[in-house]
């Protein structure tokens, strides 16, 4: 690769959590990642359960690693969490969590926050109103992300999870319509390969407004380690290199063949990256 390089390699710790959280920063120093992005769930950082000193403890150990602190994902797909609910309390509770994420990102010195868009009901009955209080939601985060000099990514669902933001064209939509500076797009390579959709085709359309990539594996779902899957993974590397992009590429490795463990998953992706980077 001409452009794509180790130093925007990410790894993450959905497999290790089972394992304490040391273990993951120890692997991520120990296979020559420099940087991480920290899913923020049970037991590892579960936001409700922590102290702003808990929080700060947490930074110092991937600080005393030298690692990069890229991105923070707080749970959003398994947790109650949905900004686009038709429930008027649930959006309340579900802006907050954000808030608090937005915050304690802060905490932890992270400049990038993962978000998504929730859903509405997949038959189509208020899908208007879900996609205007998912909008809403993200531009008051948006606004408050701004403030804290952070970046608000806005991942992509697969179609079985949102029926809002599921493509490119719909997170083109819903990017225009927020027109904030504080909010830009994502990739996640199974739902856009789900999609039908290549990396080429997000970095036309986005260009500079891409700002971060899940780069996994699948078959052609699950989240699986570079090898374990089918799809085009260095064409995919290709494509993103002739571009160029210049933002971070994360191993968001979640599959439960790995959480007994997880060390392999992270070695035998990060082999493969290596041997084309």
């Amino acid at each position: 690769m001409k452009y794509i390089g180790r130093r925007q390699i990410s790894v993450m710790n959905i497999q290790y959590k089972y394992f304490p959280l040391s273990l993951f920063l120890d692997d991520a120093v120990r296979f020559g990642v420099e940087n991480v992005e920290l899913w923020g769930a049970s037991p590892h950082f579960h936001m409700e359960d922590m102290t702003y000193a808990q929080i700060r403890d947490v930074r110092r150990e991937i600080e005393s690693r030298k690692l990069n602190l890229v991105c923070f994902t707080p749970e959003q797909c398994v947790y109650p969490v949905n900004l686009a609910s038709d429930n008027e309390d649930t959006r309340r509770r579900s802006r907050k969590f954000f808030e608090n994420s937005i915050r304690a990102a802060g905490e932890l010195g992270c400049k990038k926050v993962l978000v998504t868009s929730g859903t509405g009901y997949f038959d189509e009955s208020n899908r208007e109103d879900a996609w205007k209080w998912a909008a809403d939601g993200l531009y008051a985060l948006g606004e408050m992300a701004a403030d804290y000099g952070t970046v608000l990514a806005l991942e992509v669902l697969r179609r079985d999870e949102s029926n809002l933001v599921h493509d490119l064209p719909s997170l083109l939509r819903m990017l225009n319509e927020l027109n904030h500076p504080a909010v830009g797009g994502m990739i996640d390579t199974i739902p856009m390969a789900l999609a039908g959709e290549r990396p080429a085709q997000y970095l036309e359309s986005l260009g500079d407004k891409l700002v971060h990539i899940h780069f996994i594996d699948g078959a052609p779902r699950g989240h699986l380690a570079w090898g374990d899957g089918v799809l085009d993974m260095e064409g995919y590397l290709a494509e993103l290199d002739a571009y160029p992009y210049k933002g971070y590429l994360s191993l968001e490795i979640t599959d439960g063949r790995y959480f007994t463990d997880p060390s392999s998953s992270v070695e035998k992706s990060i082999k493969r990256l290596w041997s084309v980077l």
